[in-house]
């Protein structure tokens, strides 16, 4: 008897001990594996696994991360989003999101106060992506000016979020519409390519090559005039320097501050080719910048092309390609006046 009891109490102290340490397991869980990524500064950075709390100054990230379908995951975003229609539309929260900075500076005590997992930054802000990594803050930098970049700026976001197989969706979708601008491009001749000036929100104002802007023009079949700016980002030239290149198209940037009509109504532009036929045009859409490096900037380069070369695509063929660009990735319905055509 004595040594059935024995064994009893032995063997209830051995359950109290697993249960106070499966309770324990259960309040305590193990800390989950971080994601490790690369960024496009190159740096290696360990990011959550699962992202909850995004902020970034960025307008570009932002729209992609919408875009990746985690647009609810954004607590901070940039300053002027509160104007944004596409947010209006496909994430209204967010005109209300607090604003912590721009693409060229961010308020890194602002974005320290909304607790953020992840931050998202332009690659030239390496210096903020620093200090928010020494706060413990995962911070990754972003650099979508090319082709290959902006595809690898979708999958980089996609996979540091969790969104993997939609970066895959849209991936697939902007290398399908940019092959086939290429296709549709690669024959022309050099003659067969106007020469384009694409002017920022100020008429002396144009891109360099390290733009996405410069990879928009030459692959829908113009030929950049600014192409010998080869450093920086928007570069400011002078009237004579565009008189010189003499460019046969003008193309405004969707936020200019000024009109086709009032540009080609400036007597110090008359003698240009582009002003004499007519050929100015801005970038549409009411939604968002087409010409900026957004996703929905592969709408941009379809726009162009079809600008450049009616005969190659048409107009009514951009108006069912962004449509179903939107439903799918902003689960949102436009109208043509929305697009801008």
């Amino acid at each position: 008897m004595i040594s059935n009891r024995k064994a009893m109490r032995a063997g209830a102290l051995l359950l109290s001990v697993i249960l106070v340490l499966g309770v324990a397991g259960c309040a305590t869980p193990p800390a989950q594996e971080a994601v490790e990524v690369v960024d496009q500064l190159g740096r290696t950075v360990k990011v959550p696994s699962k992202v909850e709390r995004i902020a970034s100054p960025y307008a570009i990230a932002n729209s992609l991360v919408i875009a990746l379908g985690a647009g609810d995951k954004i607590v901070g975003v940039e300053t002027y989003a509160k104007d944004s229609k596409l947010y209006a539309k496909a994430a209204p929260h967010l005109l209300e999101a607090p604003g912590i900075g721009s693409g060229r500076e961010l308020n890194i005590e602002e974005c320290l106060k909304l607790n953020p997992d992840l931050v998202i930054v332009p690659s030239r802000m390496k210096e903020a992506a620093e200090k928010l990594e020494a706060q413990g803050v995962a911070t990754i930098a972003i650099f979508p000016e090319d082709l290959d970049q902006m595809a690898d700026t979708f999958a980089l976001v996609g996979k540091a979020i969790g969104c993997e197989e939609r970066a895959n969706e849209l991936v697939n979708f902007y290398r399908e519409k940019t092959d086939m601008v290429k296709d549709l491009t690669a024959s022309l001749a050099e003659t067969d390519r106007p020469r384009v000036y694409l002017t920022s929100k100020d008429p002396l104002t144009t891109c360099t090559t390290e733009m996405y802007q410069h990879t928009m023009i030459e692959l829908a079949g113009g030929q950049n005039c600014s192409a010998e700016l080869d450093k920086g980002f928007w570069a400011q030239v002078s009237l004579e320097q565009v008189l010189t290149w003499n460019p046969d198209v003008i193309a405004l940037v969707q936020g200019a501050k000024f009109t086709p009509e009032e540009l080609m109504a400036d007597p110090k532009w008359q003698s240009i080719p582009a002003i004499k036929s007519g050929r100015v045009y801005q970038f549409p859409s009411n939604l968002e910048s087409w010409d900026y490096p957004t996703p929905g900037a592969v709408l941009g380069l379809l726009w162009l092309t079809s600008t450049l070369h009616p005969d190659l695509y048409e107009r009514t063929n951009l108006e069912g390609d962004a449509q179903a660009f939107y439903q799918q990735f902003y689960n949102i319905d436009v109208t043509a006046e929305e697009l801008g055509l």
